[in-house]
């Protein structure tokens, strides 16, 4: 593990993990997870990536091993973004490979719509354009009533699909719900207040877009709306209802992306 103080003052931590030929220099893969998520959430990828990529994946700001913003600490978007931006320096990548999962994906489309000169290649998983059009503002008031552990697990059929190894959804609920639940609530309802949908056409990267089929949390047709605006872009589906599709369908995932790094990057 590695750590920096951002601008603000907070101390986020990251994760370089570069298995290739010591003789190359490979192209930098950045992974950005989805809330209440943590960088160990890649642990399924890592390994695939690893020996092609230089690997780097950050803890976002309240989450994992980075610190909790304070309450009287602003925080946005926008911020998140400013993070990405200050890891990939302080790795030393001039561009980078963006890759995206849930509210991952919210701060990879804003890099890229904001700054394509540091996107190579863009790969959006469960990503729409902010969660402002989805039902993520009823979760706050059943957090606070039952809890993150047990809203996790009485929601868990919008997550994870009956192919999951239970030991998995075990291991993702007692994770996820150990974060912080006033710092979650804050980070869910900034969320909700994002629709940037007619900003993704500014997208310049080749971009791959991959979704659940049936997706509950987001909207299912707002990927292909997505794959529309975005020139250079296509669109996966893996035929489920569970938005977690980066861990319950990792190595499908991991195997889309890897083949489309390979022929777009």
């Amino acid at each position: 593990m590695n750590d920096f103080i951002t601008r603000d003052g907070l101390k986020l931590a990251y994760y370089v993990d570069d298995f290739t030929d010591p003789w190359r220099k490979p192209d930098t893969l950045l992974l950005l997870h989805a809330a209440m998520g943590n960088a160990q959430r890649w642990f399924q990828w890592v390994p695939r990536l690893a020996r092609d990529w230089r690997v780097v994946r950050l803890d976002l700001r309240g989450h994992g091993r980075s610190q909790i913003p304070a309450a009287d600490m602003e925080f946005s978007l926008s911020q998140l973004v400013g993070d990405a931006l200050a890891v990939l320096d302080r790795v030393g990548a001039e561009r980078a490979h963006i890759v995206g999962n849930s509210a991952g994906g919210y701060v990879s489309q804003q890099l890229a719509i904001h700054h394509p000169e540091r996107v190579k290649t863009l790969a959006l998983f469960g990503s729409t354009p902010g969660l402002k059009q989805s039902h993520a503002p009823t979760w706050i008031p059943k957090i606070q009533q039952v809890g993150l552990k047990k809203f996790l697990a009485d929601t868990i059929d919008e997550r994870f699909d009956g192919n999951a190894d239970p030991a998995l959804v075990r291991w993702f609920i007692e994770q996820a719900g150990s974060n912080d639940p006033a710092f979650i609530a804050r980070f869910v309802t900034h969320m909700t207040t994002h629709d940037f949908m007619d900003e993704v056409s500014r997208i310049q990267a080749p971009t791959l877009i991959v979704a659940a089929g049936k997706e509950r949390i987001g909207h299912a047709d707002a990927y292909e709306e997505m794959h529309r605006r975005i020139k250079d872009s296509e669109v996966k589906y893996i035929d489920t209802g569970a938005h977690n599709i980066c861990d319950g369908y990792a190595l499908d995932c991991v195997e889309m992306l890897r083949d489309f790094l390979k022929r777009r990057g």
